[in-house]
């Protein structure tokens, strides 16, 4: 009977395992379909000719640039309070945690709004006699990328900083290293996988930014034009193919980041 009961248990647990796999398959496959869809939807002499209009080389420059700047400003964010994060117990942390993660779980429209009215009708008056114009303008692609991004990247340096063995950092402190020596020589080669990784998290999700950007900075071709913003451009009008053309480029950076951000990850578990 324990034979027959065994049995009978493998047979169960097989057969949830083979369901596993059918959905697991099911997923790669519906996947492949969604981007070999949108790469088979144009063809190479339609992509060139659209990687050659002006208005696509506006788009794709001014997004490495604002995501680029947006992406540091993260950093600059991001390194002290993932410290501070990884290392103190902070009354109220379930609060501060939820208020860094706001930007992540809001829609990124309901926070273009929200930035919106902080840099206009609450504080656009008092930033303009300083020159600071962030509404409508390119100033306003930047702070919403950043705005975006910058949670990401405080999450990810948290765990990276929270992974160290911190008897290292004890250790060059017994050799006479300052705080700030710690912190250069020490913690920061430590976290260097976890680090990375943030950054390129941060730059990704600061390159496909619309939502946001759209409603503290606007649509205006050629002016903050983002690739996401050409893509919505060129769909509301029926240009499909300047669209696809730039939907697939969106693509391609997209996997190259998540194939560097692999290589960053592996490389520091093989270390």
């Amino acid at each position: 009977m324990d034979s027959i009961s065994r049995i009978h248990k493998d047979i169960k647990y097989n057969g949830i395992l083979n369901v596993f796999w059918l959905i697991f398959i099911l997923l790669i496959l519906f996947l492949l379909l969604i981007i070999a869809g949108l790469l088979t939807y144009t063809d190479p002499g339609s992509m060139a000719v659209v990687l050659r209009q002006p208005e696509f080389h506006f788009a794709i420059r001014f997004t490495l640039q604002t995501s680029a700047i947006a992406t540091l400003l993260a950093v600059v964010v991001a390194l002290p309070s993932g410290y501070v994060l990884s290392r103190y117990h902070i009354p109220g942390r379930a609060l501060i945690d939820t208020l860094l993660d706001i930007p992540i779980v809001l829609p990124p429209l309901v926070s273009g709004i929200a930035l919106l009215i902080f840099f206009g009708p609450l504080l656009g008056e008092q930033l303009a006699r300083v020159g600071i114009n962030a509404v409508f303008s390119q100033l306003g692609v930047v702070i919403a990328q950043w705005f975006i991004a910058a949670p990401f990247a405080i999450r990810s340096f948290v765990q990276a900083f929270s992974s160290i063995d911190q008897r290292m950092e004890k250790v060059a402190r017994t050799l006479g290293f300052s705080p700030a020596r710690v912190f250069i020589k020490v913690t920061l080669p430590l976290a260097r996988g976890g680090l990375l990784g943030g950054i390129m998290m941060a730059w990704a999700r600061a390159l496909g930014e619309f939502g946001a950007t759209a409603m503290l900075a606007g649509i205006t071709r050629m002016k903050t034009e983002t690739l996401s913003v050409a893509v919505f451009l060129n769909m509301s009008i029926g240009d499909m193919e300047f669209a696809i053309a730039t939907a697939i480029v969106m693509l391609i950076i997209a996997l190259l980041v998540l194939v560097l951000l692999k290589i960053v990850t592996r490389s520091e578990v093989t270390v």
